[in-house]
């Protein structure tokens, strides 16, 4: 049994160096992607290993809930783009002043420039009624789709392909238009195309939209800190833009 038992197992250990520089700098270099997409079309090979790659991600008891719509068609693209403005507007409305100005200016997504758009689903039922490590936290489902959403971004970054994310939707009217079954919910709705050059560090923090937070105050050890920093952060962060 010992035997059989080794069988099922492979080494682990640290990647080498340049394996290890690699995963990083894509980490570190992932940017959403809005307005620096190239018409060029996506070879459906590159396209396999990107999907593949979002296909590993783990999900919980191994349900792998998610779906993913390849919508090319400049037609459907521009009836999603449609849904877009509507939604934007309704959140310029919300926006008053110097904070509304800045928002306007803001290159928010790629629908059209992108040859390529991905809708990324959940489906809240796969595995049943019994799901394993989802008995006590339903939403698990949606957080494993969120892990597939993010191997697919760095896959692509690590490809040179650009991802844009876009967020601004009425999701059910966008559901709808997809044809999307009510059991099934919207997780991501990504823009995807190759890209000539990224932004250095975050298009928002570039055009001061916010700042990246220092890491070693979002840190805590052992339980949430009662001390007054945590709320100074948090009004801080309430100031901006």
């Amino acid at each position: 049994m010992l035997g059989a038992a080794h069988r099922d197992l492979t080494a682990a250990g640290p990647f080498s160096d340049a394996d290890k520089d690699a995963v990083y700098r894509a980490i570190h270099t992932r940017r959403d992607v809005r307005n620096e997409f190239l018409a060029d079309p996506i070879d459906t090979t590159l396209l396999d290993r990107l999907l593949a790659a979002a296909h590993a991600a783990p999900s919980v008891g191994l349900t792998q809930p998610w779906n993913f719509i390849l919508i090319r068609e400049e037609a459907n693209r521009r009836a999603v783009h449609r849904l877009f403005e509507e939604a934007n507007n309704e959140a310029t409305d919300r926006l008053e002043g110097d904070v509304k100005k800045k928002y306007r200016a803001l290159k928010l997504e790629g629908i059209l420039k992108a040859p390529l758009n991905i809708c990324i689903t959940c489906d809240r039922k796969r595995g049943g009624e019994f799901v394993l490590g989802r008995t006590h936290h339903p939403d698990m489902d949606i957080y494993s789709t969120v892990c597939a959403v993010q191997n697919f971004w760095l896959a692509a970054r690590a490809e040179g392909i650009g991802v844009g994310w876009v967020s601004i939707f009425d999701h059910r009217r966008l559901a709808a238009l997809l044809g999307i079954p009510d059991s099934v919910e919207i997780v991501a709705y990504l823009c995807v195309g190759h890209v000539s050059e990224l932004y250095r560090k975050p298009e928002l923090e570039t055009k001061g939209w916010r700042d990246r937070m220092p890491l070693d105050r979002l840190i805590f050890s052992e339980r949430w800190p009662e001390e007054s920093h945590v709320l100074r952060l948090y009004r801080e962060i309430a100031m901006k833009p």
